[in-house]
């Protein structure tokens, strides 16, 4: 019995030390210590030792119990602490690493000053409204008073889908739907993205912004327009600048102006930059909605009038952050967007 129970510490430390994993150990302790286990079953045969020998035999039997539990408990601390330290070592924070931060984006250049230029108008009594980019002949040229033989209707000028379906040229579309679904009083502005055929240079692109008004009212005249550009213009670039109407054609306005603004610059002194005259660019196209349009609308000329007027919201956009190339701001070069 005595060498029997001495084996079976032999065992079942041998067993302990080789274990590899927390998971393996309990079937250790199963195996000697479980109800049919080796120990248990060595146990249960007490009563066939001699009863002179039954004190030192369960002696031993308690003491080698203990020992195999001691070695139990301390190979399960050991796993224990081994799956601590892996654990710390694959959660560890260096805390002199350095930190990948999360760039927070803005908006565009060019969103920005659509955004700029509603809220504007807004302020100025005006609504805003939006139309699609994919547009038809009837609302882009014939119900805007542009005939068949108009040069802006070549196929080599325009971005036809089909025979009657293209990319819009201009955000005049809106005010035709604007005018064919709302009654007047009118008083709206449009923005977005328009479509010409054009060589891409420093100053033109086929794809620019736009942005167009529409004013339509009983007995609205070209002095509601004037003053209206002069607002505009004095609230985006300051107190300080004039404007000059110059007469010009569109097809869908009589009279028609183009305005130019004072030089950015000199403010109307004259510098080389605007070449002495003090003026800079032409900056917007306006006029006063023609008749023909109106009745196109189903709107009533004798008694409803108004004015409409368009500009590029790339060219202000370059005037105001100073940009020299349109390029850049279709490029999304990150060196150049990160500086608004």
């Amino acid at each position: 019995m005595k060498d029997r129970l001495k084996k079976i510490k032999e065992e079942a430390i041998s067993d302990i030390k080789s274990l590899s994993n927390l998971e393996s150990l309990e079937n250790i302790r199963i195996k000697y210590m479980g109800k049919k286990g080796k120990l248990t079953s060595v146990l249960r045969e007490m009563g066939k030792v001699p009863k002179e020998e039954r004190p030192v035999v369960g002696q031993l039997a308690n003491e080698i119990r203990q020992e195999i539990e001691k070695e139990l408990s301390g190979a399960r601390e050991n796993f224990k602490e081994k799956l601590k330290q892996e654990k710390i070592e694959k959660e560890k924070i260096d805390v002199t690493i350095t930190k990948r931060t999360k760039k927070l984006g803005h908006s565009h250049p060019l969103l920005s000053t659509i955004e700029e230029l509603e809220n504007l108008f807004i302020s100025m009594g005006f609504s805003v409204v939006e139309g699609p980019e994919i547009e038809t002949v009837e609302y882009n040229f014939d119900a805007l008073n542009s005939p068949e033989n108009h040069p802006s209707r070549d196929l080599s000028d325009t971005f036809y889908l089909t025979e009657n379906i293209l990319l819009r040229t201009h955000t005049s579309p809106v005010q035709i739907r604007a005018m064919k679904t709302m009654k007047p009083p009118l008083k709206i502005v449009s923005a977005g993205r328009t479509f010409r055929f054009d060589d891409v240079d420093d100053t033109h692109s086929p794809m620019f912004h736009q942005l167009e008004g529409l004013v339509i009212d009983e007995k609205v005249t070209m002095a509601n327009l004037i003053d209206t550009i002069d607002i505009f213009i004095k609230e985006l670039f300051g107190k300080d600048m004039e404007t000059r109407f110059r007469p010009h054609h569109f097809p869908f306005t009589e009279p028609s102006a183009e305005v130019d603004v004072s030089c950015f610059s000199c403010k109307g002194k004259g510098c080389p930059v605007c070449d002495g005259t003090g003026w800079s660019m032409e900056l917007l196209g306006c006029g006063m909605v023609h008749p023909k349009v109106l009745e196109n609308c189903g709107i009533d000329p004798e008694k409803y009038s108004g004015f409409a007027f368009g500009m590029g919201i790339d060219r202000i956009t370059m005037v105001k952050y100073g940009l020299d190339d349109i390029r850049l701001l279709f490029e999304n070069d990150n060196r150049f967007l990160e500086q608004f």
